[in-house]
């Protein structure tokens, strides 16, 4: 039993990162299966759904593990120190795939869903859990909850779209520029 835990985990892992690197159409079955070196019989027997409940679950993997992320940082001083974390684990993961990872969620939203229409709603979820995990941290801090919402959509956004520019520019500017623009936007708010 513990293997096929294992194989399991592999392939999510395996589905992860093909969706990172190639965008949804690039993580096949026969991609996931060959990357994390699993049998064929595997994908049924651990994926009932077929490749679109890999998707969905490696979708879920990689969003709960980014929104673990931004939770873990509930000590922080503040929230410009829960965006300077994540922004670092960005970059950290673009400088160890060269530029080559970027993140599931904006795969998914970019070419999934017209591919699986049913990618649409856990794609959305994790968005919004991170939403609601940054909008926690803006609270403490003393913002009002509906502008705390909309500043929490706002550093996803910018953030999302910063690692895109880094893949293509093979930098981590954009982060950078974009974090220090979000620290002073968030000053300001903070400060009031």
């Amino acid at each position: 039993m513990k293997n096929e835990v294992g194989t399991r985990d592999r392939m999510l892992t395996s589905a992860v990162q093909l969706i990172r690197e190639r965008g949804v159409a690039g993580a096949t079955i026969d991609a996931i299966l060959s990357h994390s070196n699993a049998p064929r019989g595997s994908v049924y027997y651990h994926f009932p759904g077929g490749r679109t409940q890999i998707i969905t679950e490696a979708i879920d993997f990689a969003g709960t593990w980014i929104t673990s992320i931004i939770e873990r940082a509930t000590t922080a001083a503040d929230t410009r120190l829960v965006l300077r974390g994540f922004i670092e684990t960005w970059k950290k993961i673009l400088r160890a795939s060269n530029f080559d990872a970027g993140c599931p969620i904006v795969a998914v939203a970019v070419d999934g869903m017209a591919e699986d229409p049913a990618l649409r709603a856990p794609a959305a979820a994790i968005f919004g859990q991170w939403r609601d995990a940054l909008s926690v941290h803006l609270v403490a801090d003393g913002v009002d909850e509906a502008r705390a919402a909309r500043l929490a959509s706002v550093v996803i956004a910018s953030i999302e779209g910063a690692v895109v520019l880094c893949r293509v520019e093979q930098s981590t500017d954009p982060l950078d520029h974009v974090g220090q623009e979000l620290e002073e936007l968030l000053a300001t708010v903070l400060a009031k």
